[in-house]
Formats: C-alpha cells, structure tokens, sequence
C-alpha cells in the first residue's frame, strides 16, 4: 500500500524521520551528528544524503561538521559517513539529473562533488564559490552550472564546477543573499536577500540584474511551485508570501503565528508543507493559501520531502 511520507531533518533533535502524511505520525528517526541541516535524494529516492553542518545556524560560530550522511529511504538504515575534509560546514546540497552530488562547504567557500555519491569515499573535484561564508546555492539540471548564496561578501556568484578554468562571475543584488530558485527555463535565477529585505530576478546568462522589490521582514526562503507561483517564507514577518515572477510584487499573504524555517511542495497535491519553529509542520493549501492541519514534530523541523513509500 503507497503511503504518503515526509522526509524532515530534525536539526535540534540531531535526526532524520520519517512522518505519515494523513495521520501525522512519527513512524521512525535515525538519528545523526548534532545539527544536522539540509538534505538531497537520489532520482529513484533511494537514499537521502544530508549535510553534517555541525553548529545550530549560520550565525552560530564554530567548525562544524565535515560528513556527508548517506540514509537508505526505505530500511531506515545511516549507511555511512563520508568523509569530507578539510571542507567543513557542509550545508548547500543539490543533485542534478545525472545523479551526480554537489555539496558546499561554507567555511571553505567551496563546491565539492561526488559524481557517484552511493560509492564515492570522497569528492571527486572541488571549485571555489568566488564569495565568502557561502551557504546555499542553486544548480541547473545539467550540473554545468551553480550559483552560489555567499552570506558575508553578499553576492551571488556564478560557477561551472566542471569547467577548472572558469573565473566566478559575481553580481551583487542586496545585504545576504540567501534565499534562490530558478526558473523553469533556467534563465532567471530569483533571490531573496534578508538584510536589504528585497527580493531580486538575476539573469544567469549575464548575471545582471533584470529587477528587485521590496519584500517582508526578513524573507529568508523563496520556492517555485509546478505551476511557476513563486512562495517566499518571511522569518522576521512570520508568513508566507506569494509573489509574481515577472514582478516580483506581493499578489497574495498569510501570517503565521510562527516562524517559517522552510517549504516543500507535495509533488502531485496543491499541499505545501511548511516546517515551522514551534516544532511543528504546517499543511498548507497552496490554492486556498489555507493552513489545513499541522503536524506535530520533534525539535527544529527543518527541510523536508514528500516521497511514495510502499
């Protein structure tokens, strides 16, 4: 029987879970390294691999860890660890459609990827991001191109983690870029800057920026559902906004009684989840813009995925 499960990094409870979507139930964790953060699958959604950041948040000091956590999805089994020294603060994570792992150390500053990450005991190449304390980055489907979140320089760089000599291109769009997605097509990369509270579009061919507006208190995520609607997660406002891609204005609001910390999108439902710092995951109706029920979790829901185990 096909059972509707969300995947959630428990960051402050150090684990890895597995939460039935219709009834809410935990139904088992594994558990990790202390501060755990984000996490990728594979194509088959055979394993989830999950960065050992090692230290709660990015403004919290420290060296942090320097693992990648490889988890069979379907045994509930940590399979191994691998090693990624020296790289440490291993958080970005993104996989492209080859399989191949690409993950960011934000100490480094650096790209690190495995390009068979099920057998890989340590990165096949590495690049630097071009800025510093770089914490996420988006990735084209190819794995050609990656576009990195750096914190402290406050750009957004553009490099081809296959390409040794390419130079990164750098753009400066606001005060700590974090927040990215792009678009369907790849061409415009959108980006949330939580210092300047603007949301900017970058075309990623010139890296130049096309257009900004203000945004919410403190918008620290921004998602793209199926249908091209763009959802930013507000952390100082506590809501969820949805924006307009072409302007990037505010066409619809929910206030929150907590702090956003991320979203997912259920992959055929109009449902989003939304991890919140109540310990607890909101579903959310992403047509009605109307929070359903919630979900009941351990400490510091983090990033999730909905994924059909059977």
């Amino acid at each position: 029987m096909a059972r509707d499960t969300l995947l959630l990094v428990e960051k402050c409870s150090h684990c890895f879970s597995w939460y039935d979507i219709e009834s809410g139930e935990r139904l088992r964790s594994v558990q990790l390294p202390d501060f755990p953060h984000e996490f990728v699958t594979d194509r088959a959604e055979r394993h989830a691999y999950v960065g050992h950041y090692g230290v709660e948040t990015s403004g919290h000091v420290g060296k942090g860890g320097h693992s990648l956590l490889q988890i069979d999805i379907r045994t509930s089994e940590l399979v191994r660890s691998i090693d990624l020294s020296p790289f440490n603060r291993i958080h970005g994570l993104q996989m492209d459609r080859q399989d191949r792992l690409y993950a960011l150390s934000e100490e480094k500053s650096t790209l690190l990827v495995l390009e068979q990450p099920a057998m890989d005991t340590a990165p096949r190449r590495a690049v630097p991001s071009g800025g510093i304390k770089s914490h996420l980055f988006a990735l084209t489907q190819d794995g050609q191109t990656a576009f990195c979140m750096n914190l402290l320089s406050h750009t957004v760089t553009k490099v081809r983690p296959w390409d040794p000599l390419f130079a990164p291109v750098v753009c400066h769009p606001g005060q700590k870029p974090e927040g990215y997605c792009l678009s369907a097509d790849e061409k415009t990369l959108f980006v949330s800057n939580r210092w300047s509270n603007t949301l900017s579009a970058i075309d990623t061919d010139t890296m130049e920026i096309r257009y900004s507006t203000s945004s919410r208190d403190d918008v620290t995520r921004i998602y793209r559902s199926a249908a091209g609607r763009l959802f930013t997660s507000n952390y100082g406002d506590r809501s969820i906004s949805v924006v307009d891609p072409e302007t990037l204005d505010e066409t619809a609001y929910l206030k929150l009684d907590d702090r956003a910390i991320a979203l997912a999108f259920h992959p055929s439902k109009a449902l989003a989840f939304i991890s919140l710092d109540s310990d607890r995951v909101a579903v959310l109706d992403i047509d009605r813009l109307k929070i359903l029920r919630f979900i009941e979790t351990q400490k510091e829901p983090d990033v999730s995925k909905v994924v059909v185990l059977r």
